[in-house]
């Protein structure tokens, strides 16, 4: 009997070539896993084509709920945001991806996992340490950086297909580089290439419009929030799933989160790109904005830092380590009292407050009204100040001394 190998499959070009690739260069039964983390209208007619293409079989494995209980929510609640502007989209989804490529591979005894990430980007980082930290006993085969791979544009691996007997409805024709989940879809390539050039948005969107095509008029949205989990939108209670489906097409709606930015890859190189994330972009920002009623003063400061530091961590593929497990605890005890109501509305790109209210908000009308209330004293302060610029007040004095001494 022939190894197998498991193929992280997603329909596209690139996957496609892999598999007589594969059977060609390393005499595998290639099985494809296909996981759907919201692709959409991606997924059809990928059954068909994988076994056309010399696959055994084909899985397609849902994930939608797991990949926003599991790794969105904690994302969510961490405010985990690389570089102040990147969402995490494609990256939250890696590591599931992985662990359900490593589940595959036991059940089915393979001996090696394949993928098709490029040398240059992410995802191979991602992806492969996944699979190390869950399985370090199988082989890992990343094509575009194998030796036997000797395609290197969409014309080489078109003409590959066809010199196998396979006829696929890809065209040479030059399109962006695209990587769609539930979270969000993800933009790279033709005029984005070169930071000079203005996105083409009228060609690249795909989920929503710009703030200029958007609803003169604002829209009205409320959620509310369990311990930093969202439990509705407008009154209707839903799975988070279907909260961030819902939120898509309201932010898709009015503009919101469109975002043009030029990242530092984990590889070294900066690469530019175009991330729509509609309902994500509502979900963080609904969260912030209760968050900071109910967290105090100095554990909102540390987990600031904290969700920087999640971010690095998924951004560069290290879910399965003890680092993100020990800043997720910390993160999910900040969360026992993220709990109450958000309100606000969505105009042109903007999501604006429209009032926010917690049982357990720390926000006291007493002490930060203009009067005097019974829980504060103007005249503590003049302390409080005294002892707080102390170490300013006698850098001051000795400067002066120094000074002094020197004339």
């Amino acid at each position: 009997m022939k190894e197998k190998v498991i193929l992280a499959y997603s329909g596209g070009l690139d996957t496609t070539a892999i598999i007589p690739w594969l059977k060609e260069n390393f005499d595998y039964e290639v099985i494809c896993v296909c996981i759907d983390c919201g692709q959409e209208e991606e997924l059809d007619g990928l059954e068909e084509r994988a076994i056309s293409c010399g696959a055994s079989k084909l899985y397609i494995l849902d994930v939608n709920d797991e990949l926003c209980d599991e790794y969105i929510v904690p994302c969510v609640q961490a405010h985990a945001v690389y570089e102040n502007k990147y969402l995490l989209g494609t990256s939250m989804a890696r590591p599931l991806i992985a662990k359900k490529l490593v589940e595959v591979a036991r059940k089915e005894g393979a001996t090696a996992i394949c993928h098709g990430a490029t040398g240059k980007g992410n995802d191979q980082i991602r992806f492969e340490l996944g699979i190390k930290a869950l399985a370090p006993d199988l082989k890992i085969i990343a094509a575009w950086r194998n030796d036997k791979w000797t395609m290197d544009s969409r014309e080489s691996e078109i003409e590959y297909c066809q010199a196998h007997g396979i006829h696929l409805p890809f065209s040479a024709d030059s399109s962006y580089s695209r990587d769609r989940n539930i979270w969000h879809i993800s933009h790279e390539g033709l005029e984005l290439e070169d930071p000079a050039n203005e996105p083409n948005y009228g060609h690249l969107l795909v989920l929503g419009c710009t703030p200029e095509e958007a609803p003169d008029e604002a829209e009205y949205v409320t959620m509310t929030f369990e311990k930093g989990v969202p439990k509705s939108v407008n009154g209707v209670e839903m799975k988070v799933s279907d909260i961030i489906r819902t939120l898509n097409k309201l932010g898709a709606k009015h503009g919101i989160g469109i975002v043009d930015i030029v990242e530092n890859r984990v590889v070294g190189m900066k690469s530019r790109g175009v991330y729509e994330t509609p309902g994500g972009t509502i979900l963080m920002e609904a969260h912030q904005q209760l968050e900071e009623l109910i967290l105090d003063r100095d554990t909102y400061a540390e987990k600031i830092d904290m969700g920087n530091k999640m971010a690095q961590i998924v951004y560069e593929g290290k879910w399965f380590t003890p680092l993100r497990e020990a800043v997720q605890a910390f993160v999910e005890k900040t969360q026992e009292y993220v709990t109450g109501e958000v309100k606000f509305k969505l105009y042109k790109g903007n999501i604006i407050k429209a009032g926010t209210t917690s049982p357990y908000s720390l926000y006291n009308e007493s002490l930060a009204s203009f009067t005097t209330g019974d829980l504060y004293d103007h005249h503590d302060a003049e302390g409080f100040i005294n002892l707080f610029g102390l170490s300013s007040k006698v850098r001051a004095m000795k400067m002066q001394e120094v000074e002094k001494n020197n004339n």
